[in-house]
């Protein structure tokens, strides 16, 4: 809980240098609302509750139901908790007191959600009406706002829904090291988790049985109950599905000897996540074609990583790796040309439509991308960048190129009249159906370069080494 409270205070000290600025008063409130307990549909099966990520940022509550505010002045934390009924105690344990809540989140005040109009009355030092920073903002990575806290006789209160929500999200982008300790335990625990599918894997089995061992280790071994995101298991010509493993796609396939793996799976803790990508052959041997396209990617995913440090823009790692596995598919005479004229063309979004990466801590896709300012870039390929920005210390952001045949970019692009020229149709003709490669790591930016925070097999001899029984870290 230390880790929230020092959240807090980056929060009160950036919105006071704002006010301060802007010449405003500093009295008034940051209020926030948790996120609710939802049943199935009409049921009364009660979903697994997971902590709005805003809430979870500043206040680290488990609980469904609470609110929470930051007297900006003083500095001071309250919580508002759900005032529960006696037969709460029957059904679902110990209704527990303010003081354990007040001590178990280290707040300096707990109050009941019925009690909010009164606090903040009580609590407010300035003239006029009590004044609430309310939490309204678009997300630019899903295009939905965040919902600003509402109450009922919220109406005889002062609102801002602008200032906060551009303050809160930057405070995020940059990882505290208590953060960063538990974003090391997810990629730990996870790191160990995709190491135990590659030596337990066999052709035959199906992709949810691999998700199941990741699942199974992560809880298992970690105590992480929350997944960051829905594990993509995908085989064959599924790993060309970018976000394959959800409802329509559930994982199900049964592979065969001979295919490619791609799994993208990450376990979280605390609220803080890990995102891994490994790709490997199930039968443990990688194929001349695999090789090709595996170390295509692989040399992006290193080059990007020795290049980054601060002040490195994200959308020239974004080219760099492009290029890289353009350079790497001429090489292997699947295509022929110029590479700077491919990129000029844009043919990397053929085989890479999705960004290099984003930030990562307590969203996978963590907040921060495009704060104003920053214009998202338009061509193809570069559009589905999750950031644009320049890097900083302490940022943590994801190296996750790819390269993918999937057939509804691939074939109108042979036939395209500027970019039909860079296709070899005779050996990209092997390729029709082989899927796609991933290689995902978690690196957190520091002062001279960066830090990898994932621990697996990279080169292709250490993941058959590890799949063939070897240890890993490999022994000297």
């Amino acid at each position: 809980m230390e880790l929230h409270a020092g959240n807090r205070q980056k929060l009160v000290d950036s919105i006071r240098r704002h006010l301060s600025n802007s010449n405003r008063s500093l009295d008034g409130f940051v209020f926030l609302q948790g996120g609710e307990e939802k049943n199935r549909y009409c049921t009364d099966h009660t979903e697994l509750f997971r902590q709005e990520s805003y809430f979870a940022y500043l206040f680290g509550v488990r609980e469904p139901d609470f609110y929470g505010a930051i007297d900006i002045g003083s500095g001071k934390s309250i919580l508002f908790i759900p005032r529960l009924p006696d037969d709460y105690a029957v059904w679902l344990g110990e209704i527990k007191p303010l003081s354990h809540f007040k001590e178990t989140y280290m707040v300096d005040m707990v109050f009941y959600v019925d009690e909010i109009i009164q606090v903040f009355n009580e609590q407010f030092k300035g003239s006029g009406k009590p004044l609430l920073y309310l939490l309204h903002g678009l997300n630019t990575d899903s295009s939905n706002f965040s919902k600003p806290a509402s109450f009922e006789g919220i109406e005889k209160f002062e609102t801002d829904l602008t200032t906060l929500h551009p303050i809160l999200a930057e405070c995020r982008v940059i990882k505290s090291s208590l953060e960063l300790q538990l974003i090391q335990f997810a990629n730990d625990i996870s790191s160990e988790a995709h190491i135990e599918v590659m030596r337990r894997v066999t052709p035959g089995m199906k992709e949810y049985q691999m998700e199941s061992m990741f699942l199974h280790h992560s809880y298992m071994y970690g105590g992480c109950r929350h997944c960051s995101y829905t594990c993509i298991c995908a085989t064959g010509d599924n790993s060309a599905v970018l976000h394959y493993g959800h409802a329509a796609a559930p994982n199900d396939r049964t592979f065969e000897d001979g295919d490619l793996a791609l799994l993208d799976m990450g376990a979280e803790y605390h609220f803080y996540g890990s995102d891994i990508t490994c790709s490997f052959p199930v039968n443990g041997k990688f194929t001349s074609d695999q090789s090709l396209i595996y170390n295509a990617v692989l040399d992006a995913h290193n080059s990007v990583i020795s290049a980054m440090k601060p002040g490195v823009n994200w959308v020239d790692m974004h080219k760099l790796a492009e290029k890289i596995i353009l350079e790497s598919l001429k090489k292997g005479s699947i295509l022929t040309g110029d590479v700077d004229d491919m990129m000029v063309q844009r043919l990397g979004a053929v085989f890479m439509p999705h960004g290099l990466g984003h930030f990562m801590g307590i969203d996978t896709h963590d907040t921060g991308g495009y704060p104003k300012g920053v214009e998202r870039p338009k061509e193809p390929g570069l559009k589905s960048l999750r950031t644009a920005r320049d890097l900083l210390e302490g940022m943590v952001i994801t190296v996750e190129p790819g390269c993918y045949f999937i057939k509804a970019l691939l074939f109108p692009a042979m036939e395209n009249a500027t970019t039909s020229k860079f296709f070899n149709r005779e050996t990209i003709e092997r390729f029709r159906n082989f899927g796609g490669v991933r290689i995902e790591s978690d690196l957190v930016v520091t002062a001279n370069g960066c830090k990898n925070m994932t621990n697996v097999p990279r080169e292709t001899w250490e993941i058959e080494a590890v799949m063939a029984g070897g240890p890993w870290p490999p022994t000297k």
